[in-house]
């Protein structure tokens, strides 16, 4: 329950932040769109030289204040998921791999299959619809694009835990010979997260059927 309900409240905030820009953008103020376009949109409203109408001004500070409301509501929501998290001791191991929150533990918990039904990590993977899809030609195997079956939140709470990894541990192009390192230099960012979010789904299937915590084989994550 906790964990739809924050679902539910971060659509809303990116749809609120999706009307706001696109208000703006209708009086000729263009704000970048992404994770952290709210601090832009403050800074407009902020600063007064801008030749923004009264009214909008009046609308933009709604708008900030309802998303000011459910970010907290978000981070309230999370730290209930976190105290549940340090209750369940499976959750507790998955914590233990990189990119890997309370909130990705729980849904993981919650809403993945049983792991004994998958014989090997990459088939949980491609459950999720992180593996590629095959193709094979004159003998030989292409991956083309990544399939959209299998289950959506877990899928994007992995690519975001995995974007979270390379924006903190990639700013310098990673750990020198990691596999995220090698990845940045001929990958864009979106196919190296890609890429890690399929790693971390079959750590996962390893942690959860050997009941184990993570330990990072020679850099082989980041």
């Amino acid at each position: 329950m906790l964990f739809r309900t924050r679902e539910l409240l971060l659509t809303q905030k990116t749809q609120l932040v999706n009307a706001l820009r696109a208000h703006l953008a209708e009086h000729g103020v263009i704000v970048a769109g992404g994770r952290r376009s709210i601090d832009p949109l403050i800074r407009v409203f902020d600063d007064m030289t801008n030749p923004l109408p009264h009214v909008v001004r009046k609308v933009g500070a709604t708008y900030l204040d309802r998303i000011a409301q459910t970010a907290g509501e978000i981070e309230n929501l999370e730290r209930q998921i976190d105290e549940q998290a340090k209750e369940h001791e499976m959750a507790q191991r998955l914590r233990t791999i990189p990119g890997v929150g309370p909130v990705t533990a729980m849904a993981v918990e919650a809403f993945a299959p049983a792991m004994e039904s998958f014989a090997r990590g990459r088939d949980f993977s491609a459950g999720l619809g992180l593996v590629p899809r095959q193709h094979s030609s004159g003998g030989k195997q292409r991956l083309g694009r990544t399939s959209k079956m299998g289950q959506r939140d877990i899928r994007r709470l992995l690519i975001s835990g995995a974007m979270s990894i390379i924006h903190w541990r990639g700013r310098k192009g990673g750990k020198p010979g990691s596999w995220l390192a090698r990845m940045l230099t001929c990958k864009s960012r979106m196919l190296t997260a890609i890429a890690l979010a399929n790693k971390l789904a079959r750590i996962i299937w390893a942690i959860m059927t050997r009941k184990d915590v993570y330990r990072d084989p020679a850099g082989a994550v980041c």
